[in-house]
Order: C-alpha cells, then sequence, then structure tokens
C-alpha cells in the first residue's frame, strides 16, 4: 500500500506498518517487519484478551470483584475501577470517572494470575500469544505496559480482533461495545473526553476529538496507541485494521501525522 510509505517522512528512526483486512489477508507492509519494538500501552490490548480468554474458559466472570472494594474485573478492563494512573490508590468510587490507569491493568494482571494459578505473562502466551503464533512477543513486566513485539506478530493479532477465533463473536461485540456509558475522563495525550468511552480493554473511537484515528475513521473504530510511538486500530466499516510500531515516544510529532496516515490508508482500502 503505497499510503504506508507515509511513515517515511516521520522524524523517527525506525518504523514499521501493516494493513491487515478482516479476513486476515495483509493488505500491505512498511519498514522493518520483524523488528522487535516497545509496545507500551498497546500491551493492554493483549492482556485483556488474554483476560476475556480467561473469562470464556471460566476463571472468574466479568462481574466477580477485583481490585480496590466495589470494584469487579469489567471495571479493571474498562478504566472505571477508581484507581489512580499509576500507582493502587483508589481516587474514585468504581463506576463513577473513566481513570484511565496502569495500576488497574496491573491489579487485573494479578487476579488472573491468582485465579488461573499461573504467571500471567505464561497465561498470556498459552491463551493468546502461542494459539496465534505470535512467537516474537513477550512480556518481560507490567501487564499495562511492558509489551514486546513486531509489526508481523501484531498482524496476526489484528485479524484475531476483527474474526475472532480465540473467542466467541459476542464476547468480542460485547468488548467493543461501550462499557459503563456516559462516563467522562481524560484520554492520555488528548485531553478531557465527554463521554470518554471504552469497551473491555479497547478504546473506542466514537465522536472523541481530538483523537489519534483519523477523521475519516468510523465511529466504530476500536484498538489503543501506546507512549512508545505505537498505535493499532480496527475499523469495522472499512473493514480492516492498522498496526504502526515506531522507535520515538509518542509527543507533539504524532499528533498530526497519525492522523493523516490512518485517513490516507482508509482513502486507498476504498479506492
Amino acid at each position: 500500500m503505497q499510503s504506508l510509505s507515509l511513515i517515511e517522512t516521520w522524524p523517527v528512526t525506525d518504523a514499521a506498518a501493516a494493513v491487515i483486512r478482516r479476513d486476515g489477508t495483509v493488505a500491505g507492509t512498511h519498514g522493518p517487519q520483524a523488528r522487535p519494538f516497545r509496545l507500551a500501552s498497546v500491551t493492554k490490548l493483549l492482556t485483556a484478551y488474554a483476560a476475556l480468554v480467561a473469562y470464556e474458559e471460566g476463571v472468574f466472570e466479568l462481574d466477580d470483584p477485583a481490585g480496590p472494594e466495589g470494584s469487579t474485573v469489567r471495571h479493571l478492563l474498562a478504566h472505571a475501577s477508581g484507581l489512580a494512573f499509576d500507582e493502587p490508590r483508589v481516587v474514585a468510587a468504581p463506576g463513577a470517572r473513566r481513570l484511565y490507569s496502569n495500576a488497574g491493568f496491573e491489579a487485573l494482571g494479578d487476579h488472573i494470575a491468582k485465579a488461573a494459578e499461573i504467571p500471567f505473562p505464561e497465561y498470556l502466551r498459552q491463551a493468546v500469544l502461542e494459539p496465534l503464533g505470535m512467537t516474537a512477543t513477550s512480556l518481560p513486566g507490567s501487564p499495562a505496559a511492558d509489551g514486546i513485539s513486531t509489526a508481523a506478530d501484531l498482524a496476526l493479532f489484528a485479524a484475531e480482533v476483527q474474526a475472532p477465533r480465540l473467542l466467541h463473536p459476542s464476547t468480542l461485540a460485547q468488548a467493543t461495545s461501550v462499557v459503563f456509558p456516559g462516563l467522562r475522563g481524560v484520554l492520555p495525550g488528548y485531553g478531557n473526553q465527554n463521554p470518554n468511552d471504552w469497551g473491555l480493554g479497547f478504546e473506542l473511537r466514537d465522536g472523541k476529538s481530538p483523537h489519534w484515528t483519523g477523521a475519516s475513521s468510523s465511529p466504530r473504530t476500536y484498538g489503543h496507541f501506546g507512549q512508545s510511538g505505537t498505535f493499532l486500530w480496527a475499523d469495522p466499516d472499512a473493514g480492516a485494521a492498522c498496526v504502526v510500531l515506531t522507535d520515538r515516544d509518542f509527543g507533539a510529532w504524532a499528533v498530526p501525522v497519525w492522523p493523516a496516515l490512518t485517513d490516507a490508508v482508509l482513502a486507498e482500502l476504498r479506492g
């Protein structure tokens, strides 16, 4: 895809991109597909998917208590547990606000590990990475932000989150629909959003503005971006997903070029 060559104009040393159709075929790639990159918060998509597999396997229910008092697995997945951003400190009642929380995903990883009686990185490997053939992906640290992967591996995951094989389609539909609707909150890097809609681990495009996806992205678009300069989105209306990994942390440089790339990709898919 010619649109992916836009990453060559970005102020980064290295970047890799891939576009994957809903049927799992690769529409295009650009850059080193086998190079490992830090995922930062794109890790949360992998962690959330492992949690959903655990739910379907009967390891726990989404409304089982987890995290701070009054919180559930569902609250942790939807950033509605009331935990602070980067420490296990309660700053709001569960379900009251959308508080983006690394601490919440660390609590989620702990909950999965205890319920499954297996360390979370190993559960992630067995439940998600191995079945999808993501052999270059690892989690050496936090389930919130420490994943390492390649564009080729994330392309496999991008196919899965469009046409699931590891989950029932109804579970994915629930995960990519608004959970606890109407909650306001801060989208990191993009300020206050009202509402700041989220699914079960998946951030939802809806009508958010500003946003890291494109002006032509459908409201049904879901995914995540990471502070390491990474993102993954899937747009059901376009029937495709896009993965981008870079070696430069998110900042002002990314704000104009990420949406421009997305709009170019969507235009090329339509054309």
